[in-house]
């Protein structure tokens, strides 16, 4: 296990995740209701992620499903997520109703753990081996938990001025990602 591939495994995990960009939803969704558990939502995308890390491919062929299927599936939670926030609707609607809970869904996936995480996730298995890639992802999962735990300071920092500003260039962000990932894999 070389520090060198677990540096890289880890970097290009951190950018397809991009917990960073996604803290504007997560924040929104906070404020309209939306309880999101930090730990429940670290451990589903974890155990989504190990699952593709061993059995990826198997997985989505026992379900008769390419790898570009299951991206365009998630491409259209990704651009449906992107409309709430640029248009104000609720597509979701399970989530903001008795304060649910977005842990999972959309948080875990596909936000964390979603088909592009989990496409690089198997591309990267071709080129690294198993412990750079564990390792990478579990350093991605510490950062997303302290992230996720976080969400309420950090957006005590933000007026909501920034925040409904930060909605509406991640909507459209996120809509641009679901059309690329669409063209991607039709």
């Amino acid at each position: 296990m070389k520090l060198t591939a677990i540096f890289t495994v880890s970097l290009i995990l951190f950018s397809v995740i991009d917990i960073i960009g996604s803290l504007p939803v997560i924040i929104d969704m906070k404020r309209e209701g939306v309880k999101i558990k930090a730990g429940l939502a670290t451990v589903s995308a974890a155990i989504i992620m190990f699952a593709f890390l061993f059995f990826g491919a198997a997985i989505l062929h026992v379900f008769g499903i390419g790898v570009s299927s299951f991206a365009l599936a998630g491409s259209l939670i990704i651009l449906f997520i992107g409309l709430e926030m640029i248009l104000g609707i609720r597509i979701f609607r399970n989530l903001h109703e008795e304060g649910g809970s977005g842990s999972i869904v959309p948080i875990a996936f596909p936000l964390v753990a979603g088909a592009g995480t989990l496409t690089t996730i198997i591309s990267l298995k071709a080129e690294y081996g198993y412990s750079s890639l564990i390792v990478g992802i579990v350093l991605n999962l510490i950062f997303i938990f302290i992230i996720l735990k976080s969400s309420d300071w950090i957006s005590g920092k933000m007026s909501p001025q920034v925040v409904g500003t930060l909605r509406k260039v991640f909507g459209i962000l996120l809509i641009a990602i679901a059309i690329q990932m669409f063209k991607e894999n039709i």
